[in-house]
């Protein structure tokens, strides 16, 4: 088995907030790097790609960030997408030079999933051994609901009118509701995670699809072209940063503290 990781990194982490999500420090390194070496000590993986930013100023300071780490590693860096992941995979998968020719799989894994573990891994890459497309997952044990678009703006304040009259909303708190369309069923139900393993040929053969548009995961892509996909089971520790407490947290899963927490010279 011979495995070439993707690693989409293109994203502008909108949904963090406080800047670049994937070099904040987690440990010691940042959460880019993590996500790397939770590879490079796999024997199924012989190269690892990250795809960044596709423009040219946005790319050239993504290498000066991260190229001399990545490069120790053997990382290959490659320009993503413009507006969505699967077009930041598909310039990985199809760039001259970058998915080796003896690659047999592809696995694709989230740029913000440093946690990701070992039997996780060992999961999904023996599933793949025999399986053309495997991808993790954690059963959904919660309530499920479906919400409408629609935005309700509430105040957190006692009704008063003639206050309303003078001061109109200064000062009041609003809350942004939705209305509950319905109670979802959750038999079956599961969250997705990464890395997603594929046979290399099937990969390429569901990006070469003319439409891709609205794919949110790779599986979909295969999916489309009627093939089958099995899932094997997930860790819940293999959480996404997304958000700032979600960094928080990843940093309580590996037991690191924040860098104000660590002497100077052992800070990222």
């Amino acid at each position: 088995m011979n495995v070439c990781v993707i690693i989409p990194a293109a994203g502008r982490s909108s949904r963090y907030g406080l800047g670049d999500k994937l070099a904040q420090d987690l440990g010691g390194r940042s959460v880019l790097l993590r996500t790397v070496e939770a590879f490079t000590k796999r024997d199924e993986v012989r190269s690892i790609i990250v795809a960044g930013p596709p423009g040219p100023d946005e790319y050239e300071e993504f290498k000066n960030k991260y190229g001399a780490s990545l490069g120790f590693h053997g990382v290959k860096l490659v320009k993503g997408g413009l507006n969505h992941r699967w077009e930041t995979v598909r310039n990985a998968l199809t760039a001259p030079g970058m998915v080796p020719e003896d690659a047999t799989h592809v696995a694709v894994h989230d740029a913000a999933r440093p946690g990701v573990g070992k039997d996780v891994l060992d999961r999904v890459f023996n599933a793949a051994r025999k399986l053309s497309a495997v991808v993790p997952v954690v059963a959904i044990n919660a309530t499920i609901k479906r919400v409408g678009d629609q935005i309700e703006q509430v105040s957190a304040h006692e009704d008063d009118a003639l206050a309303d009259v003078i001061l109109g909303d200064a000062g009041k708190v609003m809350i942004a509701t939705h209305r509950i369309v319905e109670t979802v069923d959750r038999k079956g139900m599961v969250e997705v995670q990464t890395p997603q393993v594929f046979e290399v040929g099937l990969l390429r053969r569901a990006y070469a699809q003319t439409n891709l548009d609205g794919a949110t995961d790779d599986a979909e892509l295969v999916e489309r072209l009627g093939e089958p996909v099995h899932a094997v089971e997930g860790d819940v520790r293999n959480i996404k940063i997304t958000q700032p407490a979600d960094l928080k947290l990843m940093r309580a899963i590996l037991g690191v503290p924040p860098p104000a927490e660590r002497p100077v010279h052992k800070r990222f």
